[in-house]
Protein backbone atom coordinates (compact mmCIF):
# COMPACT_ATOMS: atom_id res chain seq x y z
CA UNK A 1 0.00 0.00 0.00
CA UNK A 2 1.57 3.45 -0.78
CA UNK A 3 0.47 6.98 0.89
CA UNK A 4 -2.01 7.37 -2.53
CA UNK A 5 -3.55 4.23 -2.59
CA UNK A 6 -5.82 1.71 -0.74
CA UNK A 7 -5.26 -1.78 -0.48
CA UNK A 8 -8.46 -3.25 -2.05
CA UNK A 9 -7.02 -6.84 -1.39
CA UNK A 10 -9.56 -9.49 -0.35
CA UNK A 11 -8.67 -11.21 3.33
CA UNK A 12 -6.62 -14.33 3.33
CA UNK A 13 -9.93 -15.86 4.41
CA UNK A 14 -13.41 -16.96 2.98
CA UNK A 15 -16.29 -17.33 4.90
CA UNK A 16 -17.14 -21.31 5.32
CA UNK A 17 -19.62 -20.71 2.57
CA UNK A 18 -17.29 -19.70 0.29
CA UNK A 19 -17.98 -16.17 0.09
CA UNK A 20 -14.64 -13.82 -0.20
CA UNK A 21 -14.14 -11.11 2.63
CA UNK A 22 -12.88 -7.94 1.28
CA UNK A 23 -11.22 -5.76 4.31
CA UNK A 24 -12.40 -2.56 3.61
CA UNK A 25 -15.86 -3.10 3.38
CA UNK A 26 -15.55 -5.03 6.09
CA UNK A 27 -14.07 -1.99 8.50
CA UNK A 28 -16.43 -0.07 7.06
CA UNK A 29 -19.58 -2.40 8.13
CA UNK A 30 -17.39 -2.89 11.84
CA UNK A 31 -17.66 0.59 12.02
CA UNK A 32 -21.06 1.18 11.15
CA UNK A 33 -22.24 -1.48 13.00
CA UNK A 34 -20.63 -0.13 16.27
CA UNK A 35 -21.97 3.21 15.30
CA UNK A 36 -25.82 1.79 14.80
CA UNK A 37 -25.63 1.02 19.20
CA UNK A 38 -25.12 5.19 19.71
CA UNK A 39 -28.51 5.18 17.57
CA UNK A 40 -30.07 2.51 20.11
CA UNK A 41 -29.32 2.76 23.08
CA UNK A 42 -31.72 5.63 23.90
CA UNK A 43 -34.62 3.52 22.52
CA UNK A 44 -33.26 0.54 25.40
CA UNK A 45 -32.61 2.56 27.81
CA UNK A 46 -35.31 5.24 28.02
CA UNK A 47 -38.40 5.69 25.58
CA UNK A 48 -38.56 4.94 22.05
CA UNK A 49 -41.54 6.99 21.80
CA UNK A 50 -39.82 9.96 23.68
CA UNK A 51 -36.79 9.93 21.41
CA UNK A 52 -39.11 10.48 18.24
CA UNK A 53 -40.59 12.94 19.84
CA UNK A 54 -39.95 15.12 22.99
CA UNK A 55 -35.82 14.79 23.64
CA UNK A 56 -36.04 16.49 26.84
CA UNK A 57 -38.19 13.27 28.40
CA UNK A 58 -34.52 11.51 28.51
CA UNK A 59 -32.53 14.39 29.93
CA UNK A 60 -31.56 17.79 29.50
CA UNK A 61 -28.97 18.89 31.59
CA UNK A 62 -26.14 20.77 29.57
CA UNK A 63 -24.29 17.32 29.37
CA UNK A 64 -27.26 15.68 27.66
CA UNK A 65 -27.91 18.63 25.24
CA UNK A 66 -24.43 18.76 24.29
CA UNK A 67 -24.07 14.92 23.69
CA UNK A 68 -27.57 14.70 21.71
CA UNK A 69 -26.26 17.46 19.35
CA UNK A 70 -22.76 15.88 19.11
CA UNK A 71 -24.72 12.49 18.33
CA UNK A 72 -27.33 14.54 15.62
CA UNK A 73 -25.33 16.18 13.75
CA UNK A 74 -22.13 13.29 12.99
CA UNK A 75 -23.71 10.59 13.77
CA UNK A 76 -28.05 10.00 13.75
CA UNK A 77 -28.67 7.91 10.50
CA UNK A 78 -25.22 7.79 9.24
CA UNK A 79 -24.55 3.95 10.78
CA UNK A 80 -27.59 2.98 9.22
CA UNK A 81 -26.79 5.06 6.44
CA UNK A 82 -23.53 3.07 5.77
CA UNK A 83 -25.49 -0.33 6.33
CA UNK A 84 -27.64 0.58 3.52
CA UNK A 85 -24.99 1.54 1.10
CA UNK A 86 -22.89 -1.45 2.24
CA UNK A 87 -26.13 -3.83 1.24
CA UNK A 88 -26.57 -2.42 -2.13
CA UNK A 89 -22.32 -3.52 -2.42
CA UNK A 90 -23.28 -7.08 -1.14
CA UNK A 91 -25.94 -7.25 -3.67
CA UNK A 92 -24.01 -6.61 -6.54
CA UNK A 93 -20.73 -9.17 -4.97
CA UNK A 94 -23.42 -11.78 -4.35
CA UNK A 95 -25.30 -12.05 -7.80
CA UNK A 96 -22.02 -11.61 -9.50
CA UNK A 97 -20.43 -14.14 -7.40
CA UNK A 98 -23.66 -16.31 -8.20
CA UNK A 99 -24.08 -15.30 -11.87
CA UNK A 100 -21.56 -17.86 -12.87
CA UNK A 101 -23.10 -20.92 -10.89
CA UNK A 102 -26.94 -20.03 -11.63
CA UNK A 103 -28.58 -21.65 -14.83
CA UNK A 104 -31.11 -19.02 -15.38
CA UNK A 105 -31.71 -15.37 -13.88
CA UNK A 106 -34.86 -16.65 -12.06
CA UNK A 107 -32.18 -18.85 -10.22
CA UNK A 108 -29.74 -15.76 -9.53
CA UNK A 109 -33.14 -13.96 -7.91
CA UNK A 110 -34.28 -17.16 -6.22
CA UNK A 111 -31.39 -17.79 -4.65
CA UNK A 112 -30.77 -13.84 -4.00
CA UNK A 113 -33.88 -13.67 -2.45
CA UNK A 114 -34.00 -16.66 -0.32
CA UNK A 115 -30.96 -15.44 1.65
CA UNK A 116 -32.68 -11.98 2.50
CA UNK A 117 -36.02 -14.13 3.43
CA UNK A 118 -34.02 -16.14 5.99
CA UNK A 119 -32.91 -12.48 6.85
CA UNK A 120 -36.33 -11.05 7.37
CA UNK A 121 -37.38 -14.23 9.19
CA UNK A 122 -34.43 -13.46 11.84
CA UNK A 123 -35.70 -9.64 11.82
CA UNK A 124 -38.93 -10.26 12.66
CA UNK A 125 -38.01 -12.67 15.47
CA UNK A 126 -35.46 -10.35 17.11
CA UNK A 127 -37.88 -7.49 16.91
CA UNK A 128 -40.86 -10.21 18.59
CA UNK A 129 -38.79 -13.15 20.31
CA UNK A 130 -35.82 -10.59 21.67
CA UNK A 131 -38.44 -7.72 21.90
CA UNK A 132 -36.37 -5.07 19.84
CA UNK A 133 -38.93 -3.03 17.95
CA UNK A 134 -35.89 -0.85 16.68
CA UNK A 135 -34.64 -3.86 14.23
CA UNK A 136 -33.36 -2.51 11.14
CA UNK A 137 -32.97 -6.56 9.43
CA UNK A 138 -36.08 -7.08 8.38
CA UNK A 139 -36.63 -3.36 6.70
CA UNK A 140 -32.97 -4.30 4.88
CA UNK A 141 -34.33 -7.85 3.92
CA UNK A 142 -37.21 -6.15 2.23
CA UNK A 143 -35.32 -3.53 0.49
CA UNK A 144 -32.90 -5.98 -0.99
CA UNK A 145 -35.27 -7.98 -2.78
CA UNK A 146 -36.19 -5.10 -4.64
CA UNK A 147 -32.77 -3.54 -5.09
CA UNK A 148 -31.68 -6.56 -6.76
CA UNK A 149 -34.03 -6.05 -9.67
CA UNK A 150 -32.11 -2.93 -10.78
CA UNK A 151 -28.39 -4.98 -10.30
CA UNK A 152 -27.65 -4.69 -13.82
CA UNK A 153 -28.15 -0.91 -14.23
CA UNK A 154 -25.02 1.38 -15.30
CA UNK A 155 -23.78 2.42 -12.52
CA UNK A 156 -25.47 6.26 -13.49
CA UNK A 157 -28.23 5.09 -13.53
CA UNK A 158 -28.04 3.13 -10.62
CA UNK A 159 -27.25 6.05 -8.64
CA UNK A 160 -29.84 8.56 -10.80
CA UNK A 161 -32.61 5.95 -9.64
CA UNK A 162 -31.00 6.36 -5.94
CA UNK A 163 -30.87 9.61 -5.78
CA UNK A 164 -34.27 10.18 -7.28
CA UNK A 165 -35.53 8.33 -4.58
CA UNK A 166 -33.31 10.24 -1.56
CA UNK A 167 -34.21 13.63 -2.79
CA UNK A 168 -38.12 13.11 -3.09
CA UNK A 169 -38.02 13.94 0.45
CA UNK A 170 -36.20 17.20 -0.27
CA UNK A 171 -39.16 17.75 -3.24
CA UNK A 172 -42.11 16.69 -0.64
CA UNK A 173 -41.07 18.14 2.69
CA UNK A 174 -39.51 21.51 1.18
CA UNK A 175 -43.37 22.08 -0.73
CA UNK A 176 -45.69 20.54 1.46
CA UNK A 177 -43.86 20.61 5.01
CA UNK A 178 -41.78 23.71 4.98
CA UNK A 179 -42.78 26.06 2.05
CA UNK A 180 -47.24 25.21 2.24
CA UNK A 181 -46.73 26.39 6.26
CA UNK A 182 -44.61 29.13 6.02
CA UNK A 183 -47.26 30.40 3.02
CA UNK A 184 -50.16 29.43 4.93
CA UNK A 185 -48.89 31.26 8.51
CA UNK A 186 -48.18 34.20 6.33
CA UNK A 187 -51.82 34.15 5.01
CA UNK A 188 -52.99 33.45 8.38
CA UNK A 189 -51.14 36.04 9.91
CA UNK A 190 -52.50 38.76 7.17
CA UNK A 191 -56.41 37.46 8.10
CA UNK A 192 -56.12 37.62 11.87
CA UNK A 193 -54.62 41.57 11.21
CA UNK A 194 -57.77 42.34 8.87
CA UNK A 195 -60.11 40.37 11.60
CA UNK A 196 -58.46 42.82 14.19
CA UNK A 197 -59.31 45.71 12.39
CA UNK A 198 -62.49 44.89 11.83
CA UNK A 199 -62.67 44.22 7.83
CA UNK A 200 -64.40 41.50 6.44
CA UNK A 201 -62.54 38.56 5.75
CA UNK A 202 -62.93 37.14 2.28
CA UNK A 203 -64.36 33.57 1.89
CA UNK A 204 -60.87 32.68 1.45
CA UNK A 205 -59.43 34.10 4.48
CA UNK A 206 -62.18 32.67 6.81
CA UNK A 207 -60.90 29.44 5.28
CA UNK A 208 -57.27 29.77 6.38
CA UNK A 209 -58.46 30.69 9.76
CA UNK A 210 -60.18 27.58 10.31
CA UNK A 211 -57.77 25.15 8.62
CA UNK A 212 -54.93 26.93 11.17
CA UNK A 213 -57.26 26.69 14.17
CA UNK A 214 -58.16 22.98 12.98
CA UNK A 215 -54.35 22.37 12.73
CA UNK A 216 -53.86 23.73 16.15
CA UNK A 217 -55.98 21.97 17.72
CA UNK A 218 -54.75 19.12 15.89
CA UNK A 219 -50.98 19.86 16.95
CA UNK A 220 -52.21 20.06 20.65
CA UNK A 221 -53.65 16.68 20.69
CA UNK A 222 -50.86 15.02 18.69
CA UNK A 223 -48.90 16.43 21.78
CA UNK A 224 -51.00 14.79 24.12
CA UNK A 225 -51.50 11.49 22.59
CA UNK A 226 -47.77 11.32 22.65
CA UNK A 227 -47.18 12.25 26.15
CA UNK A 228 -50.21 9.45 26.99
CA UNK A 229 -47.72 6.90 25.30
CA UNK A 230 -44.81 7.73 26.86
CA UNK A 231 -46.37 7.45 29.90
CA UNK A 232 -47.78 3.99 29.04
CA UNK A 233 -44.46 2.83 27.55
CA UNK A 234 -42.30 4.08 30.63
CA UNK A 235 -44.93 2.53 33.55
CA UNK A 236 -44.98 -0.86 31.14
CA UNK A 237 -40.97 -0.74 30.81
CA UNK A 238 -40.58 -0.02 34.39
CA UNK A 239 -43.24 -2.70 35.54
CA UNK A 240 -43.26 -6.63 35.65
CA UNK A 241 -41.26 -9.07 33.05
CA UNK A 242 -44.81 -9.26 31.45
CA UNK A 243 -45.50 -5.52 31.53
CA UNK A 244 -42.09 -4.85 30.19
CA UNK A 245 -42.61 -7.60 27.46
CA UNK A 246 -45.89 -6.41 26.35
CA UNK A 247 -44.78 -2.78 26.15
CA UNK A 248 -41.75 -4.26 23.79
CA UNK A 249 -44.45 -5.66 21.58
CA UNK A 250 -46.80 -2.52 21.27
CA UNK A 251 -44.05 -1.00 20.04
CA UNK A 252 -42.75 -3.38 17.34
CA UNK A 253 -46.41 -3.61 16.34
CA UNK A 254 -46.48 0.48 15.87
CA UNK A 255 -43.34 -0.01 13.61
CA UNK A 256 -44.33 -3.49 11.66
CA UNK A 257 -46.55 -4.59 9.84
CA UNK A 258 -47.49 -1.08 9.28
CA UNK A 259 -48.24 1.69 6.08
CA UNK A 260 -44.83 3.73 7.58
CA UNK A 261 -42.97 0.40 6.65
CA UNK A 262 -43.19 1.75 3.20
CA UNK A 263 -40.83 4.38 3.77
CA UNK A 264 -38.29 2.86 5.61
CA UNK A 265 -37.75 0.40 2.46
CA UNK A 266 -38.02 2.99 0.16
CA UNK A 267 -35.47 4.83 2.30
CA UNK A 268 -33.20 1.78 2.48
CA UNK A 269 -33.60 0.79 -1.24
CA UNK A 270 -32.34 4.84 -2.71
CA UNK A 271 -29.06 3.60 -0.59
CA UNK A 272 -28.39 0.35 -1.39
CA UNK A 273 -28.51 1.50 -5.27
CA UNK A 274 -26.66 4.57 -4.67
CA UNK A 275 -24.14 2.34 -2.82
CA UNK A 276 -24.35 -0.26 -5.82
CA UNK A 277 -23.73 2.36 -7.69
CA UNK A 278 -20.56 3.66 -6.52
CA UNK A 279 -18.62 -0.19 -5.88
CA UNK A 280 -19.07 -0.38 -9.84
CA UNK A 281 -17.33 2.96 -9.94
CA UNK A 282 -14.69 1.90 -7.29
CA UNK A 283 -15.92 4.60 -4.83
CA UNK A 284 -16.80 1.80 -2.37
CA UNK A 285 -14.13 -0.45 -3.27
CA UNK A 286 -11.12 2.05 -2.24
CA UNK A 287 -9.97 2.03 -5.87
CA UNK A 288 -9.64 5.97 -6.19
CA UNK A 289 -6.76 8.15 -4.82
CA UNK A 290 -6.36 9.13 -1.48
CA UNK A 291 -6.61 12.88 -2.82
CA UNK A 292 -10.06 11.94 -3.87
CA UNK A 293 -11.24 10.63 -0.31
CA UNK A 294 -10.59 13.70 1.02
CA UNK A 295 -12.24 15.77 -1.49
CA UNK A 296 -15.07 13.67 -1.09
CA UNK A 297 -14.80 14.08 2.78
CA UNK A 298 -14.49 17.62 2.26
CA UNK A 299 -17.83 18.43 -0.12
CA UNK A 300 -19.79 16.14 1.37
CA UNK A 301 -19.02 17.18 5.29
CA UNK A 302 -19.44 21.25 3.91
CA UNK A 303 -22.98 20.33 3.05
CA UNK A 304 -23.71 17.64 5.55
CA UNK A 305 -22.28 19.84 8.82
CA UNK A 306 -24.60 22.81 8.23
CA UNK A 307 -27.13 21.24 7.43
CA UNK A 308 -27.46 18.90 10.60
CA UNK A 309 -26.42 21.67 12.76
CA UNK A 310 -29.54 23.96 11.71
CA UNK A 311 -31.73 20.75 11.84
CA UNK A 312 -30.37 20.41 15.76
CA UNK A 313 -30.90 24.01 16.61
CA UNK A 314 -34.60 23.66 14.85
CA UNK A 315 -35.54 20.72 16.96
CA UNK A 316 -34.03 22.32 20.18
CA UNK A 317 -36.67 25.04 19.48
CA UNK A 318 -39.36 22.75 20.74
CA UNK A 319 -41.92 24.08 18.64
CA UNK A 320 -44.20 23.42 15.77
CA UNK A 321 -41.97 24.45 13.08
CA UNK A 322 -41.53 24.84 10.33
CA UNK A 323 -38.30 23.99 9.95
CA UNK A 324 -35.76 23.32 7.24
CA UNK A 325 -34.61 20.11 8.17
CA UNK A 326 -38.24 18.78 6.93
CA UNK A 327 -37.08 18.95 3.62
CA UNK A 328 -33.20 18.40 4.21
CA UNK A 329 -32.66 15.68 6.74
CA UNK A 330 -32.20 12.99 3.57
CA UNK A 331 -30.02 15.16 1.86
CA UNK A 332 -27.70 15.84 4.95
CA UNK A 333 -28.07 12.09 5.65
CA UNK A 334 -26.55 11.21 2.55
CA UNK A 335 -24.02 14.07 2.76
CA UNK A 336 -22.96 12.98 6.22
CA UNK A 337 -22.84 9.18 5.05
CA UNK A 338 -20.27 9.65 2.09
CA UNK A 339 -18.42 12.08 4.18
CA UNK A 340 -17.16 9.05 6.66
CA UNK A 341 -16.85 6.96 3.56
CA UNK A 342 -14.43 9.43 2.28
CA UNK A 343 -12.96 10.06 6.19
CA UNK A 344 -12.34 5.97 6.31
CA UNK A 345 -11.07 5.89 3.20
CA UNK A 346 -8.79 8.38 2.96
CA UNK A 347 -7.17 7.22 6.67
CA UNK A 348 -7.04 3.78 5.30
CA UNK A 349 -4.65 5.38 2.45
CA UNK A 350 -1.62 5.60 5.21
CA UNK A 351 -0.17 3.05 7.17
CA UNK A 352 -0.87 4.48 10.22
CA UNK A 353 -4.58 4.80 9.39
CA UNK A 354 -4.71 0.97 8.76
CA UNK A 355 -3.65 0.18 11.88
CA UNK A 356 -6.07 1.94 13.48
CA UNK A 357 -9.18 0.91 11.57
CA UNK A 358 -7.93 -2.49 11.27
CA UNK A 359 -9.37 -4.06 14.64
CA UNK A 360 -12.50 -2.33 13.03
CA UNK A 361 -12.36 -5.71 9.91
CA UNK A 362 -13.31 -8.18 13.28
CA UNK A 363 -16.47 -6.02 13.95
CA UNK A 364 -17.29 -5.74 10.52
CA UNK A 365 -16.61 -9.79 9.86
CA UNK A 366 -19.50 -10.39 13.02
CA UNK A 367 -21.38 -7.84 12.57
CA UNK A 368 -24.41 -9.45 12.91
CA UNK A 369 -23.71 -11.09 15.87
CA UNK A 370 -22.57 -7.78 17.37
CA UNK A 371 -26.07 -6.25 16.13
CA UNK A 372 -27.71 -9.50 18.21
CA UNK A 373 -25.25 -8.94 21.41
CA UNK A 374 -26.11 -5.40 21.48
CA UNK A 375 -29.93 -6.25 22.38
CA UNK A 376 -28.98 -8.59 24.70
CA UNK A 377 -26.54 -6.84 26.78
CA UNK A 378 -28.99 -3.38 26.60
CA UNK A 379 -32.14 -4.75 26.69
CA UNK A 380 -31.78 -7.79 28.44
CA UNK A 381 -29.58 -7.03 30.84
CA UNK A 382 -28.83 -3.52 31.64
CA UNK A 383 -32.26 -1.67 31.11
CA UNK A 384 -35.36 -4.67 31.83
CA UNK A 385 -36.83 -4.85 35.18
CA UNK A 386 -35.66 -8.12 36.13
CA UNK A 387 -31.75 -7.48 35.10
CA UNK A 388 -29.92 -4.09 36.45
CA UNK A 389 -32.88 -1.94 36.06
CA UNK A 390 -31.57 0.82 34.71
CA UNK A 391 -34.28 2.13 32.67
CA UNK A 392 -34.96 5.67 32.88
CA UNK A 393 -32.06 6.05 35.00
CA UNK A 394 -29.62 7.48 31.89
CA UNK A 395 -29.89 10.85 30.48
CA UNK A 396 -28.40 11.46 27.26
CA UNK A 397 -24.43 11.51 28.29
CA UNK A 398 -24.77 8.57 29.92
CA UNK A 399 -26.09 6.18 27.36
CA UNK A 400 -23.69 7.53 25.02
CA UNK A 401 -20.73 6.66 27.52
CA UNK A 402 -22.53 3.56 27.78
CA UNK A 403 -22.77 2.66 24.47
CA UNK A 404 -18.92 4.00 23.78
CA UNK A 405 -17.93 1.49 27.04
CA UNK A 406 -19.82 -1.67 25.20
CA UNK A 407 -18.50 -1.04 21.79
CA UNK A 408 -14.77 -1.27 23.24
CA UNK A 409 -15.94 -4.58 24.64
CA UNK A 410 -17.48 -5.47 21.44
CA UNK A 411 -14.87 -5.06 19.46
CA UNK A 412 -12.12 -7.05 21.66
CA UNK A 413 -14.77 -9.48 21.33
CA UNK A 414 -15.28 -9.44 17.73
CA UNK A 415 -11.00 -9.58 17.77
CA UNK A 416 -10.81 -12.73 19.96
CA UNK A 417 -13.83 -14.88 18.25
CA UNK A 418 -11.97 -14.31 14.36
CA UNK A 419 -8.54 -15.53 15.82
CA UNK A 420 -10.53 -18.95 16.96
CA UNK A 421 -13.18 -19.12 14.76
CA UNK A 422 -14.44 -19.12 11.14
CA UNK A 423 -17.34 -17.11 11.49
CA UNK A 424 -19.50 -15.85 14.35
CA UNK A 425 -22.72 -17.64 15.89
CA UNK A 426 -25.60 -15.44 14.11
CA UNK A 427 -24.10 -15.34 11.22
CA UNK A 428 -23.57 -19.20 11.37
CA UNK A 429 -26.61 -20.10 12.12
CA UNK A 430 -28.08 -17.44 9.02
CA UNK A 431 -25.57 -18.98 6.20
CA UNK A 432 -26.11 -22.45 7.07
CA UNK A 433 -29.96 -22.25 6.73
CA UNK A 434 -29.23 -20.53 3.68
CA UNK A 435 -27.33 -23.30 2.31
CA UNK A 436 -29.33 -25.93 3.99
CA UNK A 437 -26.73 -27.69 5.45
CA UNK A 438 -24.12 -27.19 8.51
CA UNK A 439 -21.16 -24.76 8.00
CA UNK A 440 -18.01 -25.75 9.79
CA UNK A 441 -17.56 -22.99 13.25
CA UNK A 442 -14.22 -23.83 14.35
CA UNK A 443 -10.49 -22.65 12.44
CA UNK A 444 -8.83 -26.09 12.19
CA UNK A 445 -5.90 -26.20 14.40
CA UNK A 446 -2.62 -26.12 13.35
CA UNK A 447 -1.02 -29.11 12.00
CA UNK A 448 2.06 -30.26 14.45
CA UNK A 449 4.60 -32.62 13.80
CA UNK A 450 2.70 -35.64 13.58
CA UNK A 451 -0.60 -34.28 14.38
CA UNK A 452 -3.69 -34.97 12.35
CA UNK A 453 -5.64 -32.41 10.78
CA UNK A 454 -9.08 -32.19 12.45
CA UNK A 455 -12.62 -32.33 10.99
CA UNK A 456 -14.29 -29.06 9.83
Amino acid sequence: MTATTIDTAVTSSKEPDGAPRVANLDILRGLAILGILFMNINDMGQSMTASFGDIRHLGWTTADQVAWAIREVLANGTARGLLQLLFGVGMVILTDRAAGAAATRWQLLRGYWWRNLVLFVLGVAHMYLLLWPGDILHTYALAAMVAVLFRRLRPRWLLTVGLIFAVLQLVGGGFFGYYRTVQLERSVATAQAEQRAGRTLSAEQKKELAAAAKSEKASAQRDAERAQKIATEDKGRLGSARDWALAQTNVSLTRFPTFEEIFSVWESLSFMLIGAALWKLGILGGARSRGFYVRLAAVAYLIGVPLRAIGAWEQMQFGDGPYLYWATNEVARLAMTLGHVGLVYALLASARGMRLLRPFEAAGRTALTIYIAQTLICLWVLYPPFGLHLYREQGWAALMLTALALNAALLWGANWWVRHYRIAPVEWLWRSIVEGRRLPFRKRAPLGKGSLPLPA
